[in-house]
């Protein structure tokens, strides 16, 4: 038995061992790098992926509160509100850190778990898409960007060439520039991973290849976000994370510093994701959003554009209907009840505005519900993909997380 053992331990240590020199020269020979940062991050120390509380994983810039922060207003039931049993098992369940609700820009609900707290910083992931697209609006009322519809060329001399001239800020705004971008948030071997753990974001993106026409298919890649990013720092000369704070986090009266993960020290924003920031200040970006790019008597976000933003834009879907769910850079559920714009990270992170209740809702986690999709037996029959079509593309969760918000407005 102990010879058996034995045996047993050492054709394991030796599987160990080649499966570690094998990973190794697949990385060297690769080129993959940022795969050794990736592991160091993750398996190692118990983890599967990224995660919300990442910040010390990169360097990044700091993005500055107000000078004369805008507190949050608290109505006279503030709290007071019990979640029913469901709502606790989805609180549970997907691991949730907070959820905060505002009716009429007056905070009705703030809750925290396991340890996150209203000081508390955490990777909006792909939240800041959207902040990245205002910024865009921004810069063109300045005049520093000429049109929304301005080659890419105009301001990436890389991208001065016959295949990709066709490319134009619009594209990348509504995902769907054509480029060969590899989207996943769990493929070791994706551009996600190599943009989040290495060190060369500006090569990565510049580099990619026009794979189909643009401004066809609604295709969500992170790297355009990026492009997006560098069009910005390109056409005002200002890094972004200094531009964001100057144009919009100080004006939103940011309760407290944000943080921007930069690819190397002194390198690039991320610009398609990891922004930190508290969920109030979250908050304060859905105030925006829900109040047409206006506050405090200042339109930060000119209307014209704000009114494209949170248009779904004609394209089609990779389900082969027309799109119901993006305009630029953010998201739309043209729910029956009053129509819904929102941004949303990988894990679960959401800012949600109701207009037609003046609702904004935040919700940060690390869990998310499953996208629904059309199964493939479904995907030519009409009446089914009628009764769906504004649905598709959305989490479950974010239907769950509405009708909270709307229960604990209703009864504040």
């Amino acid at each position: 038995m102990k010879a058996r053992i034995q045996k047993v331990l050492k054709y394991s240590l030796f599987f160990l061992v080649a499966l570690f020199i094998t990973i190794n020269l697949f990385i060297v020979l690769s080129g993959r790098f940022y795969m050794y940062k990736g592991i160091a991050h993750t398996y190692l120390i118990g983890k599967t992926g990224p995660t919300i509380y990442d910040l010390d994983v990169s360097p990044y810039a700091t993005i500055h509160s107000a000078d004369v922060p805008s507190k949050s207003i608290k109505n006279e039931a503030f709290n007071q509100f019990e979640l029913p049993e469901k709502y606790r098992d989805l609180i549970a369940d997907l691991e949730t850190k907070a959820f905060l609700v505002l009716k009429n820009d007056t905070l009705i609900y703030e809750k925290y778990w396991g340890g996150h707290t209203a000081e508390t910083v955490s990777n909006s992931f792909s939240v800041v898409k959207t902040l990245v697209a205002i910024l865009i609006g921004v810069a063109i009322e300045d005049g520093d960007i000429k049109s929304i519809d301005d080659p890419v060329s105009l301001y990436l001399p890389e991208f001065i060439n016959k295949e990709k001239e066709q490319l134009t800020i619009r594209h990348l705004l509504e995902m769907a520039s054509g480029l060969d971008w590899e989207e996943s948030a769990k493929n070791p071997f994706s551009d996600n991973a190599e943009s989040y753990y290495g060190s060369e974001l500006r090569r990565l993106v510049l580099g990619q290849s026009m794979k189909s026409t643009p401004g066809k298919v609604f295709k969500y890649q992170s790297g355009n976000s990026q492009l997006l990013g560098y069009i910005l720092e390109s056409a005002t000369g200002v890094d972004l994370s200094e531009y964001a704070e100057d144009k919009v986090w100080r004006k939103m009266g940011a309760e407290h510093d944000a943080y921007w993960s930069l690819d190397k020290t002194l390198g690039d924003e991320k610009a398609f994701c990891c922004m930190y920031a508290t969920a109030r200040d979250y908050a304060k970006l859905g105030k925006l959003i829900l109040n047409k790019g206006r506050l405090n008597d200042e339109q930060i976000i000119p209307s014209w554009y704000f009114s494209e933003m949170v248009t779904p834009q004609q394209l089609t879907t990779r389900e082969g209907i027309p799109n119901y769910r993006y305009g630029l850079h953010t998201w739309t559920y043209l729910d029956p009840e009053g129509k819904v714009n929102y941004c949303r990270g990988v894990n679960g992170q959401y800012v949600i505005t109701i207009p037609s209740e003046n609702i904004v809702i935040v919700r940060l986690g690390s869990k998310k519900k499953s996208l629904v999709t059309i199964p493939k037996n479904k995907l030519h029959d009409a009446d089914y993909i009628e009764k769906v079509k504004f649905k598709v593309g959305h989490s479950s969760g974010l239907f769950e997380y509405i009708s909270l918000g709307k229960l604990i407005s209703s009864e504040r």
